[in-house]
């Protein structure tokens, strides 16, 4: 959550990020997970790694990010985690 507050602030004040950050730990749809291994299948930023740790762990379908250091995740076969950007999963909305 720490790096969504960071990303957020630098678009806005650190008090809306926080703010921000504070109401999505609240919801009912957040799930917090711990990731206990470490697949480091991304390289080119390597702090990008916890996400999809914790999307491995969640068994989660997709990650939404407009990052593109995720793009390598759309050419390894295991795990299948798709991943779309914020425009598509607003779609699929």
């Amino acid at each position: 959550m720490n790096e969504y507050e960071e990303i957020i602030s630098s678009k806005t004040t650190r008090e809306i990020a926080h703010n921000v950050v504070e109401a999505i730990a609240r919801l009912s749809t957040t799930l917090f997970q711990d990731s206990f291994y470490h697949f480091g299948l991304i390289t080119s930023d390597t702090d990008d790694n916890k996400f999809v740790d914790c999307a491995i762990a969640a068994n989660a379908e997709y990650i939404v990010t407009n990052d593109k250091h995720f793009d390598v995740l759309k050419n390894i076969p295991w795990p299948k985690l798709a991943v779309i950007t914020i425009i598509e999963f607003i779609n699929q909305l």
